[in-house]
């Protein structure tokens, strides 16, 4: 959530609406409800660890794609420079550095439970 507050921050998201706000609400509704639904079917027994290996790959490439690829519009330095105070700037980068880094141990946990067959899928 904090980083997508930062994304706001930065001006992802335009009053009033335009374009570019329409996106941004579509991808973040995207996300913020899939993994609602993907925690909801987790808790069901729907999905198991394979699952959550597979959307831990898919939101590590979505992060480096939308901030660490050559060819983003936001990289690391342009998140950092947005804002005037440079402990804003640094905070924002951190967000998103502490948001992969979670996904990327959330997703190794995930393989290592599932490849030890500590929690088969279901």
């Amino acid at each position: 959530m904090l980083h997508l507050v930062d994304h706001i921050f930065r001006g992802d998201f335009h009053w009033p609406i335009d374009e570019q706000s329409v996106g941004f609400i579509g991808v973040a509704t995207i996300i913020l409800s899939g993994m609602g639904l993907s925690v909801r079917l987790y808790q069901s027994g729907q999905v198991g660890l394979r699952f959550w290996v597979m959307v831990g790959v898919l939101g590590l490439g979505l992060g480096w794609l939308s901030h660490f690829s050559p060819m983003t519009d936001q990289p690391v330095a342009v998140i950092y420079h947005t804002y005037t105070a440079p402990w804003a700037g640094s905070l924002a980068v951190g967000c998103l550095v502490l948001l992969l880094f979670s996904v990327l141990g959330a997703t190794v946990f995930a393989g290592y439970l599932w490849q030890r067959n500590a929690y088969p899928d279901r």
